[in-house]
């Protein structure tokens, strides 16, 4: 196995007095811990981690943070019975007075009782002590990873090894503020589909203020799959009549929030091929929303967290399995390759779940669907020679070749026309180019349109216009040789100085 299980405290084992639990806080050698790889005076505060360590280790460990709730929230009451949880914490080479803060503001600002563990993994970190020691803190356990796994396959691991029926995913740069957890635990003790997450605050990664955020914000995205925040709408502003509700999102924003563990399983976990950090939301709040669940915003649930960065792979795996069509205009806003998502596409047909389109129309009416009304098209141009479609007399085919360009008062002739489309097509009519083979010097063919077809897939790079799959170019050279029986268009590795490789026209 790719895992070895640290010891966790023995005393955990039983129900930890609150007298017990002070011992242990006051128990722990706070400045031994913080002292390992402390920032040097001379030191550049910002090399190790992507904030200012200097700024970070001058600030306590347990600092008092502003309770930036609304004044409603506390006068709310929660069920007495309301679930322990598990609350996992999935790290790489953290800053320990980050990783710290982060432990202690959960210890400190959690009932008691309602926390069943706090489970650290390491996702191979340098050094194991900076997970191991702080299982001298009470409830803390601790797995190592013994190779990088990321942020996914750590927080099924982590998820795996949780013995509470309910999860709490944090990040290792958090702060959790005052009675964040009870109001998320009553939202999934009422209905165990929901997925909650926190109102998220934030902390300033350079000077490390607190600061709060706007409660009537939900999560939102564009086409590339680009996280944003956006503002409720005028219309479900005047529904809110009490700030203290929760609100319905498309998206969470990403590594906070608390679900039913056997909602969790059942659902798939976490799509493990996802690789290192970033753009998992997406992937769970499709799969939450299209598969029976929903997400909530809860405002009276208070989290501060320093901001980190999404990949491109991942959300491309997201695309691939939940937005069957769609995916085409995030293919047109990110152009990129894909990989084997076979198993996740299975699980999808398993659990019997609704379709991109139920999604937009219900979830997020609010994200526009481009349509190809508002595509490029032109002629596609060399010199004064043009992309022509020609269909030779008695032939049932129609072929690419070049052609001087003919325009009638400023237009360009009808077969020389071309639509660049969202799915990166270049079209005319119902014919686009495409091919049947991708080696060097293959013919450029017009063939029947088909978004599912990759081999029909062309972008614009510099002067160039570059074949997705084969990542060739388009080239004129047996077009210009002059011979006529040989006209055509081919592909060819793309070299930046070749003059027939440089194209004008609406492809982009």
């Amino acid at each position: 196995p790719l895992v070895k299980d640290v010891s966790v405290c023995p005393r955990l084992k039983e129900v930890i007095k609150e007298s017990e639990w002070e011992d242990m806080l006051e128990g722990f050698d706070e400045r031994g811990y913080l002292n390992a790889r402390r920032w040097k005076p001379g030191d550049d505060p910002y090399t190790l981690y992507a904030f200012n360590q200097r700024e970070s280790e001058r600030i306590p460990s347990n600092r008092a943070l502003r309770d930036t709730r609304n004044y409603r929230c506390s006068t709310l009451h929660y069920d007495s019975d309301l679930p322990p949880t598990s609350i996992i914490i999935t790290f790489h080479n953290e800053a320990r007075s980050t990783l710290l803060r982060t432990v202690k503001s959960v210890l400190n600002r959690t009932p008691l009782h309602l926390i069943n563990e706090i489970i650290l993994v390491d996702d191979f970190s340098d050094d194991g002590d900076d997970c191991q020691l702080l299982t001298k803190l009470p409830k803390v356990k601790c797995l190592h990873n013994t190779r990088r796994e990321g942020l996914i396959r750590s927080r099924v691991r982590g998820a795996d090894a949780a013995g509470a029926k309910v999860l709490a995913f944090l990040d290792s740069h958090c702060e959790v503020n005052k009675d964040w957890l009870p109001p998320l635990l009553q939202r999934i003790h009422q209905d165990s589909t929901r997925v909650v997450s926190p109102v998220i605050d934030i902390i300033n990664m350079d000077t490390f203020a607190y600061v709060a955020a706007s409660a009537d914000l939900r999560g939102g995205f564009d086409w590339s799959l680009h996280f944003k925040w956006e503002q409720l709408s005028l219309e479900e502003r005047a529904h809110r009549s009490d700030p203290t509700q929760p609100i319905k999102t498309p998206i969470i924003a990403g590594g906070l929030f608390v679900i039913d563990r056997s909602w969790f399983n059942h659902l798939g976990k976490y799509d493990t091929a996802m690789d290192i950090w970033g753009g998992e939301n997406f992937e769970i709040s499709f799969r939450v929303w299209q598969c029976g669940g929903s997400l909530e915003i809860v405002p009276c649930s208070r989290v501060g967290h320093g901001n980190a960065n999404t990949y491109i792979k991942n959300t491309r795996r997201t695309a691939e399995v939940w937005m069957d069509d769609f995916r085409l205009f995030y293919y047109s806003a990110r152009p990129a390759a894909r990989g084997n998502i076979r198993g996740r596409v299975e699980l999808r047909k398993k659990l019997k779940c609704k379709s991109f389109q139920w999604y937009l129309d219900n979830v997020y009416p609010e994200l526009k669907v481009p349509d190809d009304s508002d595509s490029r098209s032109g002629p596609i141009r060399q010199r004064q020679n043009c992309l022509e479609s020609q269909r030779e007399d008695g032939q049932e085919t129609t072929i690419l070749t070049l052609a001087p360009c003919v325009t009638k008062e400023g237009v360009p002739s009808v077969n020389q026309e071309w639509v660049y489309t969202h799915g990166q097509q270049i079209r005319q009519k119902q014919l686009c180019l495409s091919l049947s083979t991708t080696f060097p010097a293959s013919q450029v063919l017009l063939l029947p349109c088909n978004v599912n077809d990759g081999k029909q897939r062309w972008q614009r790079s510099g002067t160039h216009v570059e074949h997705l799959t084969s990542r060739f170019c388009l080239d004129s050279d047996l077009a210009l040789d002059g011979l006529d029986s040989s006209r055509m268009l081919v592909i060819s590795p793309c070299e930046l100085s070749a003059y027939t490789q440089r194209w004008e026209g609406p492809v982009s």
